[in-house]
C-alpha cells in the first residue's frame, strides 16, 4: 500500500466549513428584500409559516415565526406574488439556509402585470375559461351569497339594488378583505363556504374600482381555482367596467360593476307583476274568444238544413243544444275564475312576502352587524344597533 503525502495545510471539518459559510451569509445578508411567488405554503400547529419563495430559476426556503405572523396579521396562500424582507440564516445540522421573514408586501405593478399575463395564459391552456364549465344563473333566486368587505360601498350598492329589484331574496354576506396580502385567502374561504354549505342559489364576489395592486387578490391563482370549483353559480364583479381580473374570465358570469352584478342576479319584481297582469288579460281575451266561437258554431248547427230535415226525428235536439250552450258558458266562466284566482294568489304571495310591507304599515326593523334581528335573543345589548323605519334609519 502506497503512502499518501500529507496535506501542508489544515483541512476543516464539515462543522467548521458550515460555520464559516454561516458567518459569511448571516453577516452579509441581513435585512434584505426579495421578490417571488409563494408556494408550498404550510402553517404549523404552533402558528409558524413555512413556504418557498420561487421564480422561474431558483427557490428560497422561508419561515415566518408565529410572533411575526401575529404582528403583521398576515395570511398566506400558494400563488401569491409578494416581496418579503428579513435575514438569511444557516441551519448548520442540515447544511441548509433559509430566510427568516419579518415583512410581507404585495409585489410591484410591473411584476403583477407579468404574473397576470402568465397566470391567464396558464389557466386558459388548462381550459378553465371554457364556456362548457359555466353554470346558468337561476331565474328566481331566493338566497344570494356575497363575498366582499362589509365596510365597502360595493356591498351597500349590491344590497340596495337587490332590495329594490327582488325584496323576496335573502342576502347572506361572507365578510372578506378585498385588498392586501390577507384578501386572497379570505375570499377563497368565502367562496368555499357557500360552495360547501349549498345555502345560497347564486354567489357574487367583487369590490369597487382601484389600482392593479388593489384589485390583485382577484388575480391570485388560489381565488381563480376556488371560483372554478364553486358548485354554486358565481358572478364576478371586480372594479369598474374597464377592469378585468382573472376571476372575471373563470366565473359563470362577469358583471361590469357590483351594482350590475345585483341586476344580473335577480329579476325586477315590477316587471314580474306587469307580466302577470299581461298574461291574465291575454288569458281572459283568448278564453272569451273561444267561448264566442263555439257559441256561433252551435248556432249555425242549430239552423242548418240537415238538422231541419231530420227535425221530426230529433225532437230533443234543441234542448240538447241549449244544454250544451249553457255547459260551455259555465265551463268558460269557471276556467276564467280559476285562472284569475291562481294569478291573484301568486300576486298576493309576492306582496305578502315583501319584507318592507311592515315598514309601510308603520312598524320598525332592528339591524345589528348588518343582520336583521328577528328576536331578542339575537340582539347583543352592549353593542350598537340600527333602527329602520319606512323613511329613515338611525344608529343607537
Amino acid at each position: 500500500m502506497s503512502e499518501q503525502t500529507p496535506f501542508l495545510f489544515d483541512i476543516p471539518s464539515v462543522s467548521e466549513l458550515t460555520g464559516k459559510i454561516k458567518t459569511v451569509l448571516e453577516q452579509n445578508f441581513m435585512d434584505i428584500l426579495v421578490e417571488g411567488e409563494a408556494s408550498n405554503v404550510k402553517q404549523s400547529a404552533n402558528g409558524h409559516y413555512y413556504f418557498t419563495l420561487k421564480d422561474s430559476g431558483a427557490q428560497l426556503p422561508c419561515v415566518i415565526w408565529r410572533s411575526t405572523v401575529q404582528r403583521l396579521g398576515i395570511e398566506l396562500t400558494d400563488g401569491q406574488q409578494i416581496v418579503v424582507g428579513g435575514d438569511i440564516q444557516v441551519y448548520e445540522p442540515h447544511g441548509r439556509y433559509q430566510m427568516i421573514v419579518n415583512l410581507v408586501q404585495q409585489a410591484g405593478i410591473g411584476k403583477l402585470q407579468q404574473a397576470f399575463e402568465k397566470l391567464k395564459a396558464k389557466l386558459k391552456a388548462e381550459g378553465l375559461f371554457d364556456d362548457i364549465h359555466k353554470l346558468a344563473l337561476p331565474k328566481f333566486p331566493q338566497r344570494i351569497g356575497v363575498v366582499t368587505s362589509k365596510t365597502t360601498a360595493a356591498f351597500q350598492d349590491i344590497r340596495a339594488t337587490l332590495q329594490k329589484r327582488w325584496p323576496l331574496a335573502e342576502v347572506k354576506l361572507f365578510h372578506a378583505s378585498v385588498q392586501g396580502v390577507n384578501a386572497a385567502p379570505e375570499i377563497v374561504n368565502g367562496i368555499n363556504y357557500f360552495s360547501n354549505h349549498k345555502n345560497v342559489d347564486v354567489v357574487i364576489i367583487g369590490r369597487g374600482g382601484g389600482s392593479l395592486e388593489d384589485l390583485w387578490p382577484f388575480n391570485e391563482e388560489a381565488v381563480a381555482r376556488a371560483v372554478f370549483h364553486c358548485e354554486i353559480p358565481i358572478i364576478s364583479a371586480v372594479g369598474h367596467e374597464i377592469d378585468f381580473s382573472i376571476s372575471d374570465f373563470i366565473a359563470d358570469s362577469r358583471a361590469a360593476t357590483p351594482t350590475h352584478a345585483a341586476v344580473m342576479a335577480v329579476p325586477d319584481i315590477n316587471e314580474i307583476n306587469m307580466k302577470i297582469e299581461d298574461l291574465y288579460r291575454r288569458l281572459q281575451l283568448n278564453t272569451s274568444g273561444a267561448v264566442q266561437f263555439y257559441k256561433d258554431r252551435v248556432k249555425n248547427l242549430a239552423g242548418s238544413y240537415a238538422l231541419l230535415a231530420v227535425q221530426q226525428k230529433m225532437k230533443n235536439a234543441g234542448n240538447k243544444i241549449t244544454n250544451l250552450r249553457e255547459q260551455l258558458g259555465h265551463r268558460a266562466t269557471s276556467s276564467i275564475r280559476n285562472q284569475k284566482d291562481v294569478l291573484l294568489g301568486f300576486q298576493h304571495r309576492l306582496d305578502k312576502q315583501n319584507p318592507n310591507g311592515p315598514l309601510e304599515k308603520g312598524f320598525a326593523r332592528v339591524w345589528q352587524d348588518e343582520k336583521w334581528i328577528r328576536n331578542s335573543n339575537d340582539l347583543h345589548q352592549k353593542e350598537s344597533f340600527d333602527i329602520e323605519w319606512k323613511d329613515d334609519r338611525i344608529k343607537i
